[in-house]
Formats: structure tokens, C-alpha cells, sequence
């Protein structure tokens, strides 16, 4: 594919969840709310076009400065903030290494650290950050719950709040295709009523592992498990999963 179609393919990609102004950008909470559900599967309620405590997805925040800045072979990203609707952003470039999705005020939400070479390719990130988002979204209930219930330690299914915190990923190479993310396990620390979820995997390209990922999350207002409550929660999440689906992704 030649690059330029391809740029403008990735581009159009990501078109619908976010608006841009010359060299900044900002999102509604319909765009947000949406890809939060249509592309990573995540109805976590925070990201919910009603929520009063409603933030911007950390995917969405990490799949538009990955479209303007590339993928590295090695790569942190650290989340310093939650981002509400209509706030106006822009990704400050402070160095080769260094970048920054930040306010106007210059306040920091996401901040990355790369290293080793960089690919521009549009199809190869389009991949990558699809597949990243969809894995990446499949915390709840899948991953999380059976971590909880390990510690017999249980968010507040009330108010549920986890954060994103972290994510490092590092490949041998860049000269990909398609390859796929493979969970490989999680641990959950907890700290009183605070909790920290590390979820590991890896990048496999036809069967070969060519790279691994880190990402951590927070988990905050912990109390004892109690399998009713989470019971509830996952029904709760489930029928909000197929509500969503049932009006907007069934034509």
C-alpha cells in the first residue's frame, strides 16, 4: 500500500472520535463514549456520555498521539490525568524521545518516552492500535474479576473506578504485518483500599513472539469481595453492553 493512502486511510480511521482544529484536537463525549464501546468493547461507566465523572478513554488519547508520532521499537506512556469533554489538546514534541499530549495551560495527560527505530507505516498502526484497544478493553470482567476474587478484594461496584496508569511495549523489530496481542497474565497488589492491576502480553507475528507489553491500572476504593455485588456489576455491565449494541451496531 502506498504510504500516502495509507496515511489518509488511518486518518479516516479515527475520524469519527475525535475533531481537530489546525494542530489541536478535542473530543466529545459521544466521540469518546463511542469508541470506548465500538472500538475497544469497554463500557466501563466512567466513559459513558451521562456520567458526571465522565473522562476520555486513555486508548483514544494514546491512538491519536500514536497516529501523528509513529510507532518506536521501545515505548512508555504515562498517564497524569483524566480528560473531560470539549478540553482542547495538542501533543508537544520536547525532544526525539520525548513527547507530551497537553492543554493549553500546558497542563500534561499523557506523556511518552520512546527509544530505537520508528515506523510511519498507516496500516501497520491501524492494526496495532485496533488490536491494542480491543485487548485492552476486555479488562472487565474477563481479567478483572477473577483477579478480585483471587485477593477477595472488590472495587466499589457502586462507583466503579479503575485508572489507567501505564503501558510499555517493546518490539524486536518493525518490519510487521499483522500481529496479534496474546494475554499472558496478571497480578493485583493491594495496598489497603488502593489496588495496582498488571496485565502482560505479547505481540505474535505468524506464531513468533516479536515483542511484549506491560500495562498498569489503579484500582481505588477497595473493599472486601462480596460475589453478589460483583455479580451485580457484571450484569449491569452486560446488559449496557448489549443495549449499546442492540442501537447502534445491529444495522
Amino acid at each position: 500500500m502506498p504510504h500516502g493512502f495509507g496515511h489518509v486511510a488511518y486518518i479516516m480511521f479515527l475520524n469519527p472520535y475525535f475533531s481537530s482544529q489546525e494542530s489541536k484536537f478535542r473530543f466529545t463525549r459521544r466521540q469518546a463514549s463511542h469508541f470506548a464501546k465500538k472500538v475497544a468493547g469497554d463500557y466501563n461507566p466512567i466513559h459513558d456520555e451521562d456520567n458526571k465523572r465522565f473522562c476520555v478513554p486513555g486508548d483514544l488519547l494514546f491512538a491519536v498521539l500514536l497516529k501523528q508520532e509513529g510507532i518506536s521499537q521501545k515505548m512508555r506512556f504515562d498517564f497524569s490525568g483524566m480528560v473531560s469533554d470539549d478540553v482542547l489538546l495538542h501533543i508537544e514534541k520536547r525532544s526525539e524521545e520525548e513527547s507530551a499530549v497537553v492543554n493549553d495551560a500546558g497542563k500534561e495527560f499523557l506523556h511518552l518516552n520512546r527509544s530505537g527505530e520508528t515506523t510511519h507505516n498507516a496500516e501497520f498502526i491501524e492494526h496495532m492500535v485496533t488490536k491494542y484497544v480491543q485487548f485492552s478493553g476486555k479488562n472487565f470482567p474477563h481479567i478483572l474479576v477473577p483477579l478480585m476474587k483471587e485477593k477477595q478484594m472488590m472495587i466499589n461496584c457502586q462507583r466503579p473506578l479503575v485508572i489507567y496508569e501505564s503501558m510499555e511495549v517493546e518490539f524486536e523489530r518493525l518490519d510487521l504485518i499483522h500481529p496479534e496481542i496474546e494475554y499472558t497474565g496478571a497480578t493485583f497488589d493491594v495496598e489497603g483500599k488502593r489496588g495496582l492491576v498488571t496485565l502482560n502480553f505479547t505481540f505474535k507475528e505468524e506464531g513468533i513472539v516479536i515483542g511484549r507489553g506491560v500495562k498498569r491500572m489503579v484500582a481505588s476504593g477497595l473493599k472486601p469481595y462480596n460475589q453478589d455485588d460483583i455479580d451485580n456489576l457484571v450484569t449491569r455491565f452486560n446488559t449496557l453492553k448489549e443495549a449499546f449494541i442492540s442501537e447502534y451496531c445491529s444495522a
